[in-house]
């Protein structure tokens, strides 16, 4: 018996393997700083840390770059890996493995390919849980990284 996705109808693989994906936290300069998120607008919905698969042939470095043109207009400079967030159950979709790159740039950010809306937030305006995936998670870390943990990101 196939298994079907409860928000879509479509049918679910089930893979031997996890995918690879990357997300990138986008320190924004200049006149108005903060943390780019975008809206997705595709199942899991909420706001979310730029990111997607990694393309066969890509390096880790490369896809986060492209990520985070494609889904903010932004290029950004890859400043460190926070991390590898590998969790079976971080993705409803299915497992899958994420390298979590912190990155800077300038320049005004704009929604594009399956962000529905993309907006700066400084730490305070930050959406409330649930945010997509484990990405809470991850911006908790990268505040504890930053030495920043007092504005941690509501629970």
């Amino acid at each position: 018996m196939e298994e079907r996705c409860p928000h879509c109808g479509a049918t679910i693989e089930r893979r031997r393997h996890p995918l690879l994906t990357v997300d990138i936290i986008i320190e924004l300069e200049g006149e108005k700083p903060g943390i780019v998120l975008i809206e997705r607008k595709n199942y899991p919905y909420g706001w979310a840390i730029p990111g997607g698969f990694v393309d066969y042939g890509e390096t880790v470095e490369q896809a986060a770059r492209r990520e985070a043109k494609e889904e903010t207009g932004l290029e950004v400079e890859l400043r460190y890996l926070l991390g590898v967030y590998s969790d079976p159950g971080r993705d409803p979709r299915g497992h899958s493995v994420s390298c979590v790159f912190v990155a800077s740039a300038k320049g005004m950010p704009r929604a594009d390919d399956d962000a529905k809306a993309c907006r700066v937030f400084q730490w305070e305006e930050i959406p409330p849980e649930p945010m997509a995936f484990d990405h809470a998670r991850i911006l908790r870390d990268y505040l504890v990284r930053e030495g920043r943990a007092g504005a941690s990101p509501r629970h």
